[in-house]
């Protein structure tokens, strides 16, 4: 039975309106492991924000499941001979087993390729069409008879009219950076047959997304000004550049099937399903799922990394103002990007740290990689992993901060006290005594202020920081070298009691507080202190008084363990050794084979473009870069990409066709100035002759900016 939401109105709430929270963590491509940048990028904060929810007695639903359809998978089946459902299964297997190993609590982890999702989704879309909210569209599209497949961009390959590399793809040169379409390919190829492809008329579902730009700017950019900037940035730049109708229905027998008796050999568009696989996931974990996804006092929060922002901040919202009913993201704390030992990590080049092998590789150690990807995170910019800070953030903090004040603190009580909590004698309490309980009571706000605006890094350090201060306080009180004077004085004796009392107590604290951070930590730590679950709600945060006096604990154990050298060499050996033998077939696995970032928050998509060779001055001065002013554009007909340009160069006008048609509408870019590359050789596209090039660049979230002067320039001015 088909249910939908009925309509809400949308109001701003305040923290204390919302009576549950929603969270969900993007969901990763189901064609191979997930590696430490998808942990950094989206799944480690998710998981943090959470249980600290959880621990402040929220009603909270934490949503995740693999994303199993798409292009990538089918090619992948199609090569190895077996099903695309084979591949999914394989994968969702190790992607769920990691993340339960990594303590990354979901309430549900679920798969787009259930039952329930494809009812859900076509429901969805069913609803949307019947309604009027697509537009229908023909076009003609690059296919491939051999293997009787429409080809996606990154499937075609051809030589780059730039720099000449023989295996650009139909979207991008991954040698020279340039931005392409299949139309600009010299010598286009299938990359699954070496057939030459040829246009094909289609028929496809268009969500008007122009349509939704005023409604956008009023909720996002007016109405959420609180997010984050690298955020909220990317939202208004996408809007300021005009959004276009986009295609949500693909040529494929793999996927949602589109639910219209004229859609044969049709599926939904990934970036359309994938999406309402969070509801779907709901819908699954819980019969109140209308609770969390229809009523207006839920808190929904998307944990996505950067290259997912357009999607889940104006494709996805959009779709959900378009439908009806559905309550809106409240904040898309989206992180940037973690690169390794310097480059971006890619899973081409097998240049990855990956999650299921890292298990392998430091078993027990799974909260010291969630430590070093909070410390390290890249919530401002993007962040370097290197074996090198691993071991050092271990030895250094953890083990030689945290781990050794907890550990101090049971040898002496036991040693000291008995094996039990000491009185605290009030009327002994000195200076240095209060200060540590004030930096208890502190701490809590602290760490609670930045959870709450999702600043985890400062979180973590709020944490550290109290054991590193805890440390400092015992170093001070000596209560070893006070025993040493019992014999003479033993009044010294409330000395003792009264600084391990007060380290139990601010160990309890430390409890509480890494609890979201270090969950494995925190079960030891009430394992060593005899206490039960409880003592990590919230509450009990900032108290001293958590552990009653006279209560014996049980002998320490050591929370981490140092690690040596010769493991680290082991792991950058193996990094270096493994690189260009990908673990997945490279190409299904990088982001960029698909038309757009995926839900697994890949690395490899919107980054920038690896370095090129080294050129010399005169390779450089071959180059006649010439600005230019656009005086008229127009669409090139049955080509979606393609746009075709007049442009004065104050000596004579030009005809440039380029790639740009799903960035610009025409009619926005006429009179704007642009640097064109003057001395490219003539080539026919689509039957027109291109006459140079216009520079252009790549921005993190995919769009293209012009590369034009700051100041209005002559035209014909030479670049130089």
């Amino acid at each position: 039975m088909r249910y939908f939401c009925g309509f809400i109105t949308e109001r701003i709430f305040t923290m204390t309106d919302y009576k549950r929270h929603l969270v969900t963590a993007a969901l990763p491509y189901a064609n191979g492991p997930v590696h430490i940048g998808h942990l950094a990028g989206c799944y480690v904060p998710a998981d943090i924000y959470v249980r600290y929810l959880r621990a402040k007695k929220q009603d909270v639903k934490f949503v995740c499941g693999s994303d199993e359809h798409g292009v990538p998978i089918t090619i992948r089946a199609m090569r190895e001979g077996i099903t695309p459902q084979q591949v999914v299964d394989k994968y969702h297997a190790i992607i769920r087993d990691s993340f339960a190993q990594m303590g990354i609590s979901f309430d549900i982890y679920s798969r787009t390729s259930d039952k329930i999702h494809h009812e859900t989704a076509s429901a969805f879309f069913k609803k949307m069409y019947d309604e009027g909210l697509f537009e229908e569209k023909e076009s003609e599209q690059y296919y491939d008879e051999k293997t009787n497949t429409f080809l996606a961009d990154r499937y075609i390959t051809g030589t780059c009219p730039v720099c000449s590399n023989p295996n650009a793809y139909g979207d991008q040169c991954e040698r020279c950076g340039t931005s392409l379409s299949p139309e600009q390919l010299i010598n286009p190829r299938s990359a699954l047959s070496d057939a030459v492809p040829v246009k094909k008329t289609t028929k496809h579902w268009y969500f008007p997304l122009q349509q939704y730009e005023p409604w956008l700017k009023e909720w996002a950019l007016e109405g959420h000004k609180e997010w984050k900037n690298n955020v909220y940035g990317q939202v208004k730049s996408w809007l300021d550049s005009g959004l276009h109708p986009r295609a949500m229905t693909r040529d494929s027998n793999w996927g949602v099937k589109v639910p219209l008796p004229d859609a044969e050999g049709k599926v939904l568009y990934v970036w359309f399903d994938a999406p309402i696989g969070y509801i779907s996931a709901t819908k699954q974990l819980t019969d109140h799922w209308a609770d969390y996804w229809c009523k207006e006092d839920t808190k929904l929060v998307h944990f996505i990394g950067k290259d997912n922002i357009v999607f889940h901040c104006v494709i996805f919202p959009s779709m959900l103002k378009a439908h009806g009913g559905f309550v809106l993201p409240d904040n898309v704390p989206a992180n940037e990007f973690l690169n390794l030992e310097g480059e971006k990590i890619s899973t081409s080049r097998n240049w990855a740290v990956w999650v299921d092998e890292y298990l392998k590789d430091f078993p027990g150690c799974e909260d010291v990689l969630r430590y070093v990807l909070c410390a390290n995170a890249p919530e401002t910019k993007d962040n370097d992993f290197t074996w090198k800070d691993f071991q050092d953030r271990n030895n250094s903090e953890l083990v030689a901060i945290f781990g050794n004040f907890v550990n101090r603190t049971f040898v002496l009580m036991h040693k000291l006290c008995g094996g039990k909590v000491p009185k605290l004698h009030e009327a002994q309490l000195d200076n240095t005594d209060r200060a540590i309980i004030a930096d208890i009571e502190a701490a809590k706000g602290k760490v609670q202020s930045a959870l709450d605006n999702y600043r985890f890094r400062d979180g973590l350090f709020e944490v550290i920081d109290l054991a590193r201060k805890g440390n400092k306080y015992m170093q001070e009180k000596q209560p070893w070298i006070v025993a040493k004077s019992l014999a003479e004085n033993p009044a010294a004796q409330q000395s003792i009691d009264n600084s391990l009392h007060l380290c139990l107590q601010l160990t309890a604290n430390l409890a509480v507080l890494v609890n979201p951070f270090l969950p494995n930590t925190a079960q030891k730590l009430l394992q060593m202190m005899k206490v039960v679950d409880k003592m990590l709600d919230w509450d009990n945060a900032g108290k001293v008084k958590l552990l009653s006096v006279g209560y014996s604990l049980r002998e320490p154990q050591l929370l981490f363990r140092k690690i040596e050298d010769s493991e680290i060499a082991a792991q950058v050996e193996k990094l270096k050794a493994s690189l260009f033998k990908p673990a997945t077939d490279p190409a299904t696995t990088d982001a960029s084979t698909t038309e757009a970032a995926k839900p697994a928050d890949s690395t490899e998509t919107v980054l920038p473009a690896e370095a090129k060779a080294e050129i010399q001055y005169d390779d450089f001065a071959r180059l006649d870069l010439k600005v230019a002013t656009i005086v008229a554009a127009e669409k090139v007909a049955k080509a979606d990409k393609l746009l075709k340009l007049e442009v004065d160069l104050g000596y004579e006008k030009r005809t440039i066709v380029s790639g740009i048609a799903l960035h610009f509408a025409p009619e926005n870019i006429i009179g704007r100035q642009v640097v064109i590359v003057a001395n490219l050789a003539p080539r026919k596209m689509r039957g027109i002759e291109s006459n140079g090039m216009i520079l252009m660049a790549t921005q993190p979230d995919g769009s293209l900016q012009f590369v034009n002067p700051d100041e209005t320039s002559a035209n014909g001015a030479m670049v130089s």
